[in-house]
């Protein structure tokens, strides 16, 4: 049975393929995971994916990623891979197809076809404007040619990119991330992605050792999201998210959800700024 609490990559017995019944969709994503190799260049403490490495994605078997989508497709549209999974009624449609996985896709050098593929599938199926396609990254390669020209054929094909920002930081995203990004180097990297594609800020909270993150964190945080706006970049929001699901690293025992008051609260210090926000716990 599939829920939201189960992202497992191996649930379909697939390489590229996996299900996900998502609490922030609503129903069925169909993820698409181009780092089988469990390698990614960041690591983040909160990172569900088992023996994490540093690296990127290996080739991309492009023609083993269209034959598995092409069946998941016909099993989800006319098999019985609802029932299969237990899935219920009211969650027994695709919101989307989301570029994500067990590392950075991003990474992959087949990137740009990865997204031609996608487009060309999804158009065949007659899905195109019909669900969501997104690409879920960590923006630190988004000045790569092969990358840049991938997200200006997402955007043509209705696409969006979630652009992960969980610390404002130096310190804080060397410490949540395992980085060393300057806020310049986010400002530049995110401005590239948003204007190729539209684009949301995705930024996990959690306690620390029992600890929200410091007053400091939280305004630094919220300058950057003006200093944004000031900037002209133009964003489609912010997804404020909390932990749903256990770490696998390291650190996991000293990671805990914050509560749904100080989320509440924090979400709507960001609609504050003037952004859209939407809030998943």
């Amino acid at each position: 049975m599939l829920t939201t609490f189960d992202h497992s990559r191996d649930s379909a017995g697939l390489t590229y393929i996996y299900p996900v019944i998502s609490r922030r969709s609503g129903g069925l994503s169909i993820g698409i995971n181009l780092n089988p190799n469990n390698a990614c260049n960041w690591r983040c403490i909160y990172c569900q994916v088992p023996d994490l490495q540093r690296g990127s994605a290996p080739t991309t078997d492009l023609g083993l990623l269209e034959t598995e989508l092409r069946g998941f497709l016909d099993q989800v549209l006319t098999g019985d891979f609802y029932n299969r999974f237990s899935v219920p009624l009211e969650q027994q449609s695709i919101r989307d197809i989301a570029l994500s996985g067990n590392g950075e896709p991003t990474s992959s050098k087949e990137f740009d076809q990865v997204i031609g593929l996608i487009g060309s599938v999804v158009a065949d199926y007659d899905l195109l404007g019909k669900i969501k396609l997104v690409l879920i990254t960590n923006g630190s390669l988004i000045r790569r040619e092969p990358v840049q020209k991938g997200l200006a054929h997402w955007a043509e094909l209705g696409g969006e990119v979630w652009f992960k920002l969980d610390s404002a930081t130096e310190t804080g995203g060397l410490h949540v991330n395992g980085i060393h990004h300057t806020p310049e180097t986010v400002l530049h990297n995110l401005e590239s992605a948003a204007r190729l594609c539209p684009t949301w800020l995705q930024t996990c909270l959690f306690a620390f050792d029992g600890q929200p993150p410091s007053d400091e964190e939280c305004n630094d945080y919220l300058a950057l999201l003006q200093h944004i706006q000031q900037q002209g970049i133009d964003l489609s929001g912010v997804l404020l998210y909390g932990l749903a699901r256990p770490s696998l690293q390291a650190e996991a025992p000293r990671l805990s959800p914050l509560s749904e008051e100080w989320m509440q609260a924090f979400a709507a210090k960001i609609r504050a700024t003037g952004l859209t926000t939407r809030l998943s716990l």
